[in-house]
């Protein structure tokens, strides 16, 4: 698992194709946050709060993890690498999980610079350094635990796929159903409090406010759980197939 963790990460920084996702990633949330007028811009949100950040955090791990995540498998089965590495003295679950913390420790990195966004707005404040300091933890503990089932849901998007492309749009899709797609259908319904609390928006806005309930760690570390099986599963029927 050590390896494969290790090829990941040499493998997306060795091209500039990976520095350009970082870059791209911390270039528009700055954009959002500082400089386009509308509602994530912190500036006019009138508090020094880094709320307007979080509400785009979503919103950009729906486009920054699958782009980290759409190489996981397509590449492997499109060079026929896959069989290769399936038939080594590697279990599958440790393939995945090699690929899952390597993606994972990218989107923390990406996380890390954004700290400046915290500075720059509590030097902002009539008062210095008056925020909400809980819910800035509880957000960004929020946003870490959501990318864990944004990772693992694209990596099971690449296991479906050879093209790269059509795993990154699956993936965004699937991402974008899970985080906004149950609190859609919950205004449809009568028990709306329970169809909504099956979405990531219910439980990130949640840690969000500051407080850590364990329902929602285990609600994030579940849905990473249920795709990373469904990924073992995937590589699972594919080595059957071509055996």
């Amino acid at each position: 698992m050590k390896a494969i963790y290790l090829k990941e990460i040499r493998g997306f920084f060795s091209s500039l194709s990976g520095y350009l996702v970082l870059c791209i990633f911390l270039l528009v949330s700055g954009l959002f946050v500082f400089v386009f007028d509308g509602e994530f811009n912190v500036l006019n949100y009138g508090f020094a709060d880094l709320t307007p950040f979080f509400l785009l955090i979503p919103w950009l791990f729906m486009f920054l993890i699958p782009a980290i995540c759409m190489r996981s498998f397509t590449v492997e089965r499109d060079l026929g690498t896959l069989e290769i590495l399936l038939t080594r003295p590697i279990s599958i679950r440790s393939l995945i999980g090699g690929k899952f913390a390597a993606a994972f420790t990218i989107t923390t990195l990406a996380l890390v610079p954004t700290v400046i966004y915290v500075i720059t707005v509590g030097t902002l404040g009539q008062t210095s350094y008056n925020i909400d300091l809980g819910s800035t933890f509880g957000s960004y503990l929020g946003a870490l635990l959501m990318s864990l089932g944004y990772v693992s849901i694209s990596i099971w998007c690449s296991t479906v796929t050879k093209n790269q492309i059509i795993a990154f749009l699956i993936a965004a899709l699937v991402c974008f159903v899970m985080y906004f797609g149950f609190e859609g259908a919950a205004g449809y319904l009568v028990t709306d409090d329970l169809i909504a609390s099956f979405g990531m928006k219910y439980h990130y806005e949640s840690m969000a406010r500051g407080v850590i309930d364990t329902r929602d760690v285990v609600y994030f570390l579940s849905v990473a759980v249920f795709f990373f099986a469904l990924s073992e599963i995937s590589l699972k029927t594919s080595l059957n197939r071509n055996s």
